[in-house]
C-alpha cells in the first residue's frame, strides 16, 4: 500500500512540473488566431476603417472647389409699355489649382434702357482671372484640398494608433484567459490524483496500515483543492467572457467560444532565457520613425503649416486681373476678335487692402503659435514615448530574471516533496508533512505559471510602447 501511495505522489510530482496537459489540437484558439479575427471583424477596427474612407470622401469634397461651375442668369424689365431690358447671359468659370479662373460666356441683350456700358444684341467672350498678390501662392481650395490630402493620411496613421492599443488590450485578456486556462487544468488534475490517493488510504486505514487520521488529512488535502478549482473555474469563466468582447463575425455578430475551446499550451514549454530581445535602442530609435502617435503630429504640423500659409495671404493686397476676349455673336472662336488689347477686349484691375492689417497680422500669429504649440507637444510625447519603451523593457528584464529564479525556487520544493515522500515512504514522516511539502509545489507553480504569462503580456507591452504592436 505504501508503494503505491508513493507512486501516486511521483504522479503528482509530474503532473504539478509540467503543467502541460492533453488537447485537442482543432480546439485550440492560439494567439495569433486570436488576433487574426480581432484585427478582420473586431468594431473597432471597422470604425478605424469607416474614418479613412470618411477621409476619402473629404478629399472629394474638397476637390468639388475646383469642378467647373455653369451658371445662367435671365433677366427681363417692361414697365409702362417700354421695353427696358431683355437679358440672357449663361457663362461656365472653371478654377485652376494656381488660383486662376477660366471664364466663357454669351450674352444676348435687348432693349431700350439698357447700360451704356452693355453691348446690344449677341455676343460671346472668354477671359481669365489671375490674381496678382492675395491668393496667387494659396487660396481657400488648395488649401481645404491640402488639408484634406493631410488628414487621409493623418486618419490612416489614427488607424495604426488605434489598433495598436486594441491589441494591447486583446493580448492582455488572451493571456489571461491562457493563464486561467492552466490554473483551472492544472487543479482538475490534482483533484484527481488526491481522489484516488483518499481512497487507497481508506482501503489502508480498514486493513489497519494507516491510522485513521491520514485519512483526515487526505480528505481536507483533496477538500482544498476542490475549493480552489471552483475558484479557477470562475475565473476561467469571467476571464473567457472578457474573451469573447475580442471575438466577432464578419456580420458583426458578437461570437460565444464554446466551452471546447480552449487557449494553446504549448508556451509552457517554452524557454524565454533563449527567446531573444529586441535591442532596446533600436526600439527607441524606431519609435521616432513609425510610432503612429508621434506620427500623428508631424501630419497635424503639416495641415497646420498649410493653415499658415493660407493666413499669410491676409498680409498681402487683393489685386486681381481680369481679362476677356469679346466677339460678335455665339461662336467667338469664329468671330474676328483681333489681338490682345488691340480690339474686342475689355479688361479691369481690382486692388483693395486693409490699412492695418490687424485680422491678417492676429490669424498669421495665432497659426504660427499653434505649429510651436504642436511640436512642444509632439516634443513631450516623444519622451513619454521612450520612457514608456524603457520602463517595459526593464519590467521584461525583471520578469524574465523572476522566472529563472522561481524555475529554480520549483525545483528546489520539488527536491524537498520527494525527499518528504522518501521518508514518508520510510515511515520516517508523516501524511501532514507530505502535503504541505506539495502545497508549497503547487504555490511555486502558480507562481511560475503566473510570471510567464506576465512576462508575455510585458512583451507586447513593449511592442505597443513602440508603436509596432499591430
Amino acid at each position: 500500500m505504501k508503494k503505491i501511495i508513493y507512486i501516486l505522489t511521483i504522479i503528482f510530482n509530474l503532473v504539478i512540473s509540467s503543467a502541460i496537459f492533453a488537447q485537442e489540437k482543432e480546439n485550440i484558439l492560439t494567439q495569433e488566431q486570436f488576433i487574426d479575427i480581432v484585427l478582420k471583424y473586431h468594431p473597432i477596427v471597422k470604425q478605424a476603417d469607416i474614418n479613412i474612407e470618411k477621409a476619402k470622401a473629404d478629399i472629394l469634397i474638397a476637390k468639388g472647389e475646383f469642378d467647373p461651375n455653369a451658371t445662367a442668369s435671365i433677366a427681363q424689365k417692361t414697365f409702362d409699355g417700354i421695353d427696358y431690358y431683355n437679358s440672357v447671359n449663361p457663362e461656365i468659370r472653371i478654377p485652376t489649382w494656381y488660383g486662376i479662373e477660366l471664364i466663357a460666356g454669351a450674352e444676348n441683350l435687348s432693349g431700350t434702357r439698357n447700360n451704356q456700358e452693355e453691348t446690344i444684341g449677341q455676343t460671346s467672350y472668354a477671359g481669365i482671372v489671375v490674381p496678382l498678390a492675395k491668393n496667387l501662392l494659396m487660396d481657400k481650395r488648395r488649401a481645404a484640398l491640402q488639408t484634406a490630402k493631410v488628414f487621409q493620411t493623418l486618419s490612416e496613421v489614427e488607424r495604426r494608433s488605434i489598433l495598436n492599443d486594441l491589441l494591447l488590450q486583446a493580448t492582455k485578456t488572451y493571456w489571461d484567459w491562457a493563464y486561467q486556462y492552466q490554473q483551472l487544468t492544472l487543479l482538475n488534475n490534482l483533484i484527481s490524483v488526491n481522489e484516488k490517493r483518499f481512497n487507497l488510504i481508506k482501503i489502508s486505514f480498514r486493513q489497519g496500515d494507516k491510522p485513521a487520521l491520514d485519512t483526515t488529512e487526505a480528505l481536507t488535502q483533496l477538500q482544498t483543492f476542490q475549493y480552489l478549482q471552483q475558484e479557477a473555474d470562475l475565473f476561467f469563466k469571467n476571464a473567457t467572457l472578457e474573451l469573447n468582447t475580442f471575438l466577432w463575425k464578419e456580420d458583426q455578430e458578437a461570437i460565444s467560444l464554446p466551452d471546447t475551446i480552449v487557449p494553446d499550451s504549448i508556451w509552457i514549454t517554452e524557454n524565454i532565457a533563449d527567446k531573444s530581445l529586441p535591442i532596446l535602442e533600436e526600439l527607441v530609435t524606431q519609435s521616432r520613425l513609425v510610432h503612429p502617435d508621434i506620427q500623428q503630429y508631424n501630419f497635424k504640423i503639416e495641415a497646420l503649416t498649410i493653415d499658415r500659409k493660407l493666413k499669410f495671404q491676409d498680409l498681402l493686397p487683393k489685386i486681381d486681373f481680369k481679362y476677356n476676349q469679346l466677339g460678335k455673336g455665339y461662336n467667338i472662336l469664329n468671330a474676328k476678335s483681333g489681338v490682345l488689347f488691340d480690339n474686342n477686349f475689355q479688361y479691369g484691375i481690382n486692388v483693395g487692402i486693409p490699412l492695418r492689417l490687424s485680422k491678417g497680422r492676429g490669424e498669421y500669429k495665432k497659426a504660427k503659435l499653434k505649429i510651436a504649440e504642436t511640436l512642444l507637444s509632439q516634443n513631450l510625447k516623444t519622451i513619454l514615448i521612450e520612457n514608456k519603451i524603457k520602463a517595459n523593457y526593464n519590467e521584461l528584464l525583471t520578469l524574465r530574471s523572476q522566472f529563472l529564479l522561481l524555475e529554480k525556487s520549483f525545483s528546489n520544493f520539488q527536491t524537498l516533496q520527494r525527499g518528504e515522500e522518501l521518508k514518508f515512504f520510510n515511515g520516517e514522516s508523516s501524511l501532514f508533512l507530505v502535503n504541505s511539502r506539495e502545497n508549497k509545489s503547487l504555490e511555486a507553480m502558480q507562481k511560475l505559471l503566473k510570471t510567464k504569462t506576465e512576462y508575455y503580456k510585458a512583451f507586447n507591452n513593449l511592442l505597443w510602447a513602440s508603436g509596432i504592436l499591430n
